[in-house]
């Protein structure tokens, strides 16, 4: 496909990556000289220097010839401007990312049509939900949801008190094999693996599972977890995805948000009906500690500051917080976390990633994914009549060694499948893939 994408930060560098990966053609307009030259060396993109909002610039990049318009530059009035154009030429797709919160607002003046875009990601709330989602489901360090939610990736880190720790991935599906539910990945010191029959759990192990929605809790004690019955929170950080989760979550959870800036403080408190508001240092062990943070269930860090937002999860870890959640911006910092005690992270432009892929490949994939700190994509296909995993049995398929069949969706019910399966036409199949088996697998499916 011919993509035109706004926007040369970091969000745009790693779309255009996962994309070209796919053998997308990519042009990239960025006002930016000096992230247009980054980009330029870094990608294998054609880069232009220009404004999205340029109706000539946009002209210069072929805009015409796309099919799809990414517009993800950090201005919201550049992005819709840019849809507002390929709408008025007829581009078939049309995303735009916004930051101000009225434009996604059910009763916003402008409907999304009205606005020219086909997709408009809140970053912000995205985010949010993702956090509001691990709360719920708070023995888990990800979740991700497939076949319109009946399907949960669910993933556990393990400790030193869990059951199946020292044990093959053979021995624990013997032990539990009435159980729908299979291990599809492993990640361990910064590496992802596609767990074989032999391969033994270890101490520090996050381990994906892949099971119906019904069975997470069943499966999290399995693996020595439980979920934590939250009452209190503690947020640091006000900005828009603290107070989304507050907003979401203040009506049946007590909620405590450190901000730092004093007028943002203020702001906040007169925009929360319940929560309560501190100005103060969240990163200041004294001031936690007189607010209550060990009486807390859950501690979320969603500064702008990844410094800041890893310190205080690992102190509010230090003084035994069950649940901790933390924001990382820099997608360098996502695959040391694990290995230095983090529990759940959630990153921003990940997300916002996740949700444009999910867009823009939903013809052939209904669902693309990665997971912080994770080397590896997740997806969720529809087999189609004709295809060569629908032509044998999965033993008797040339399945990549470095990807796994997590799950199969077949009139309303949910096979984890073994090496007798065959693959029907219509079937939402999940899989997990290292991302260099991840062209092989999509051959099968075509």
């Amino acid at each position: 496909m011919n993509i035109l994408i706004i926007g040369a930060g970091e969000v745009g560098i790693q779309l255009t990556k996962r994309l070209v990966a796919e053998k997308n053609n990519i042009v990239i307009l960025e006002k930016d000289p000096l992230k247009a030259h980054r980009a330029e060396e870094q990608l294998d993109a054609l880069v232009l220097t220009g404004n999205g909002s340029s109706f000539a610039d946009l002209k210069r990049a072929k805009i015409e010839q796309m099919e799809i318009l990414a517009a993800i530059s950090n201005v919201d009035e550049v992005n819709l401007m840019a849809c507002q154009f390929a709408k008025k030429l007829k581009i078939p797709h049309k995303i735009a990312r916004v930051r101000n919160p009225e434009y996604i607002e059910p009763n916003f003046i402008l409907s999304k049509e009205e606005l020219g875009a086909d997709l408009i990601i809140h970053p912000e709330k995205e985010t949010a939900d993702a956090i509001v989602r691990l709360i719920k489901q708070s023995s888990a360090t990800d979740i991700v949801e497939f076949a319109r939610g009946d399907i949960q990736l669910v993933g556990i880190r393990l400790e030193a008190n869990s059951p199946i720790i020292r044990k093959s991935i053979k021995d624990i599906w013997k032990e539990y094999s009435n159980l729908e539910a299979r291990i599809v990945a492993i990640n361990r010191k910064e590496r992802t693996l596609i767990p074989r029959g032999d391969d033994t759990l270890q101490i520090g192990d996050q381990i994906f599972i892949i099971c119906e929605r019904t069975l997470i809790s069943q499966v999290a004690k399995i693996a020595g977890k439980e979920n934590v019955n939250i009452k209190n929170i503690m947020i640091l950080g006000g900005g828009l995805i603290g107070r989304y989760v507050a907003q979401e979550l203040e009506d049946q959870i007590s909620i405590k948000i450190i901000e730092s800036q004093i007028e943002k403080s203020e702001e906040i408190s007169q925009n929360l009906r319940r929560s309560l508001v501190i100005h103060g240092d969240g990163t200041d062990i004294d001031l936690l500690a007189s607010e209550g943070i060990v009486d807390m269930d859950c501690f979320i860090a969603v500064t702008g500051d990844d410094e800041n937002n890893i310190i205080s999860t690992l102190m509010a870890r230090h003084l035994k917080v069950p649940r901790t959640i933390a924001l990382i911006n820099k997608t360098e910092y996502l695959p040391i976390t694990p290995t230095i005690g983090m529990d759940a992270v959630v990153s921003k432009k990940l997300i916002t990633v996740n949700t444009i892929l999910r867009f823009i490949q939903k013809s052939a994939v209904e669902n693309l994914v990665s997971i912080p700190g994770v080397n590896a994509e997740i997806i969720e296909v529809i087999a189609k009549a004709g295809s060569k995993i629908t032509k044998k049995s999965l033993k008797n398929v040339q399945f990549p060694r470095a990807a796994i069949v997590g799950a199969v969706h077949r009139d309303n019910k949910t096979i984890i499948p073994s090496g007798n399966t065959q693959i029907k036409a219509q079937d939402r199949v999940v899989i997990f893939s290292l991302p260099s088996a991840l062209a092989d697998v999509e051959k099968l499916f075509e």
